[in-house]
């Protein structure tokens, strides 16, 4: 069986590795939705509610179904990319992710933008310098920024250069993201915070083990140029354990865009899921849960080709 033929049946058993993750995460939202406590209805009656009237809100909103009914019923409607109807104000879910969609994506795509490159960058200027200054300054410095929480972070830039200094929006209050991108400049610090730290020492690790590998060699005994070499040759093969701890990255900028959008009132997603848990909107939370969880699984997929891709080759041999 040659390379391609098996590539192509990894990648099929991949996908349906990823499928089954997706099924997954809906049978799990849903029974943790389930066992959040308290009760819709009695939310939706308001204080002091008849009793009553809770039993005509909980017929009105079918949640007087087995919950097994109710499970079917919904896993149906995802299939055909239906994600349920708000309890609170009858509009499809549908329409709760696209209106805080757009914010969250471009805090998502700016915070990558700014990522990658930082990380690479970081990474492979630490790996030429080993064990010199900078390369120990660097090591501290992201080690202290690591160990700083987000939401810590957060109020500390707020504080000092919207506050103090005047020089950023401490908050996205009344700011439309898309024609102020200042107001993104502190989220994105603090989104990037911590994972530039751990990607950036993955490079450098991965630079220091490619720069002495037979092909790296084989690549500098035919006269290639030292920049071409740890850009072109060393690099690819660095990446693919940073790919896998960028997928895992992705994981926690979903729950990271929560708070970071709670902390500097960007509306987006993230203000969208604490607006309806505290509202008890049960529908809104699956919804955006199954949302966020084929984001993941789909960003575990994409990794694990990545990976697989720039993954050094063993049979290269000086």
């Amino acid at each position: 069986m040659d390379r391609v033929t098996l590539h192509l049946h990894w990648v099929g058993r991949r996908l349906l590795l990823g499928l089954g993750q997706t099924a997954a995460v809906v049978l799990f939202v849903f029974a943790l939705t389930e066992a959040l406590p308290g009760d819709a209805a009695v939310a939706l009656a308001g204080d002091q509610p008849d009793p009553e009237r809770i039993d005509r809100i909980r017929a009105a909103l079918d949640l007087d179904r087995p919950a097994t009914e109710r499970f079917l019923d919904w896993a149906a409607g995802l299939l055909h990319g239906d994600l349920g109807t708000s309890l609170v104000s009858g509009r499809p879910v549908a329409g709760y992710l696209s209106g805080g969609l757009g914010p969250t994506v471009l805090l998502a795509c700016v915070t990558l933008a700014v990522l990658l490159p930082l990380s690479a960058g970081l990474g492979v200027l630490c790996a030429r310098r080993e064990g010199g200054p900078l390369d120990r300054t660097l090591s501290a410095l992201t080690l202290a920024v690591h160990s700083v929480p987000e939401f810590a972070l957060g109020v500390l830039l707020a504080t000092v250069f919207g506050l103090w200094l005047g020089w950023l929006p401490p908050t996205a209050v009344g700011a439309d993201p898309f024609t102020e991108p200042a107001v993104l400049v502190l989220p994105v610090l603090v989104l990037i915070s911590r994972p530039v730290c751990t990607i950036s020492r993955l490079v450098r690790a991965g630079m220091i083990d490619a720069m002495a590998s037979p092909y790296v060699a084989q690549a500098q005994r035919y006269g290639v140029g030292g920049a071409r070499v740890r850009w072109a040759h060393a690099l690819p093969n660095a990446l693919a354990p940073a790919a896998q701890q960028l997928a895992r990255t992705c994981d926690w900028l979903l729950s990271g865009v929560i708070v970071v959008e709670a902390l500097f009132v960007v509306p987006g997603l993230g203000t969208v899921l604490i607006d309806a848990v505290a509202a008890r909107d049960v529908p809104v939370v699956q919804g955006m849960a199954v949302v966020f969880g084929v984001v993941t699984v789909l960003a575990n997929l994409g990794a694990d080709l990545v990976a697989r891709r720039f993954a050094p080759r063993a049979e290269v041999v000086a």
